[in-house]
């Protein structure tokens, strides 16, 4: 770096002023300047992020949101869109004017034949709405009246990571804010010791070695990093580098921030660059953490009513009905989006056992979580979205018999549920065709579904925008309408 005491240098001073790192540095003193007003001491730090929310453009029907994420692709006709005209047609060929010649992956398209599988499993109407619930959900069947599902989702994509990684961030290439980082631009914090935004992952029983899932996926793309999901692991240590070496002392360490703090606020005043602000911002909520993870984590507190309405599982750490839990326990807490990731959906040989484990992962403990938030209260103002990134074929793939088949990707209709924060309860929305293969009435496109959300959350997807290269980007792209039929 330049320094002008040097007299030494052979460069002119001038042309030295001009070079590319000295630009860009005070290019960015403004940004810099403004991330720093509010980190100048510790003691502002609680209330600054509590004074971020700017961004809501009219009054939000939710303030959270707890997203149930089914990595792998859960079957639609399996467990939510029967479709008994199915049985007459077992083991013959889907008619080509179903399919009409639409895009099917490298994994059946070499199939001599796309053979007709019916689900073997039956299906009965719950609660006062007569919502059509399979047998693998009895527990969800129950609080059917409080789901709103929409049968009628469409999305672009029909392999794993793009699917995700659109459903996440809005776009199929790797690199763009999740929602959970845009919902923590937008509203700011209610917690200052806890991240708006937190992820975890679990393993299904039903396909254990299910498709990987990606930092990326909770990341924050080219948003500040303060809005990046931080990751909640099972087992005794659930961040990472979170807890103190032997033999550092809390006093210690505050010590050691402090003098870090002034360091980087010196670092900060000559370059400006905002990264060096959040690293501030991170490092304090780093220590705030050291102590709200552990209670967070602790369940001995909660009434074995509560701990019963998860199922057998809620006391293992990492597992599914646990992150649930979980996740109501930081909604609780002012946490502004909460996102679980159960990987193992993806069934494309042996489905009837599979998804029987997958069902027992979740069944419970998504039920279980709507109560829990309802006798608290809390499901008015919180949006639970219950889904995968696409649904499954109607045709078999590999070896078809009456009582095992296979399903391939599917991403022209499947089904996904909400509840709470402000849609229609006890309802049902969009209708498929008798193979549950095509959207026959009102699609629901992956940029609606966003809309949505944050129309929900009080904001409006045309204006929550950020400049990027010279851009202003949304979760939406270009795309998205608000489905106003699933507001209650």
């Amino acid at each position: 770096m330049y320094n002008s005491q040097r007299s030494t240098s052979s460069q002119d001073p001038a042309v030295q002023e001009l070079t590319r790192r000295h630009f860009f540095g005070r290019g960015a003193w403004g940004l810099g300047l403004a991330a720093l007003g509010g980190l100048l001491d510790r003691d502002s730090y609680a209330a600054d992020r509590l004074g971020e929310s700017h961004l809501t453009h009219f009054a939000p029907r939710a303030k959270r949101v707890i997203y149930l994420f089914q990595s792998g692709g859960p079957s639609q006709m399996d467990l939510f869109d029967p479709k008994p005209q199915m049985e007459s047609l077992f083991d013959q060929d889907l008619p080509d004017s179903v399919r009409m010649g639409q895009r099917i992956t490298t994994m059946t398209s070499g199939q001599s034949r796309f053979p007709v599988a019916p689900s073997i499993f039956r299906f009965q109407r719950h609660g006062e709405s007569g919502a059509t619930v399979s047998e693998l959900l009895p527990h969800t069947a129950r609080v059917a009246d409080d789901l709103c599902f929409v049968k009628s989702m469409v999305t672009t994509a029909i392999n794993h990571d793009p699917a995700i990684t659109f459903f996440q961030t809005g776009s199929q290439i790797a690199g763009r804010p999740s929602m959970g980082a845009w919902a923590s631009y937008g509203l700011g914090s209610e917690n200052a010791n806890l991240p708006d935004f937190i992820a975890m992952t679990s393993r299904g029983t039903g396909r254990p070695g299910g498709q990987p899932l990606y930092d990326r996926l909770w990341g924050s793309g080219f948003l500040p990093t303060t809005h990046q999901g931080v990751k909640l692991r099972g087992g005794h240590d659930p961040v990472l580098y979170l807890s103190d070496p032997p033999g550092v002392s809390r006093e210690l360490k505050r010590h050691m921030l402090d003098d870090l703090a002034t360091l980087n606020r010196k670092r900060l005043g000559v370059v400006g660059d905002p990264e060096i602000a959040t690293r501030i911002s991170q490092y304090e909520m780093a220590f705030r953490m050291q102590a709200s993870i552990p209670e967070l984590v602790d369940f001995s507190n909660e009434p074995q009513s509560v701990i019963d309405l998860y199922g057998p599982e809620v006391h293992r750490p990492g597992s599914y009905a646990a992150n649930c839990l979980l996740a109501r326990r930081l909604s609780q807490r002012g946490v502004r989006f909460v996102q679980l990731f159960h990987m193992g959906w993806d069934q494309h040989q042996a489905l009837p056992r599979e998804i029987r484990g997958q069902s027992w992962d979740t069944d419970q403990p998504s039920a279980g979580l709507i109560t829990d938030l309802k006798q608290r209260g809390l499901l008015d103002e919180t949006l639970v979205i219950w889904g995968g990134e696409f649904g499954r074929t109607a045709y078999c793939q590999g070896d078809l018999t009456a009582t095992n088949y296979g399903r391939d990707h599917h991403p022209r209709c499947f089904t996904i549920w909400m509840a709470g924060g402000g849609v229609k309860p006890g309802f049902s929305w969009g209708e498929t065709d008798d193979f549950s293969y095509n959207v026959v009435a009102n699609p629901v496109q992956v940029h609606d579904l966003h809309a949505t959300m944050l129309n929900l959350l009080g904001m409006d997807h045309l204006r929550l925008t950020y400049r990027f290269q010279g851009r202003d980007h949304r979760l939406t792209d270009v795309h998205g309408r608000v489905v106003s039929e699933l507001l209650a």
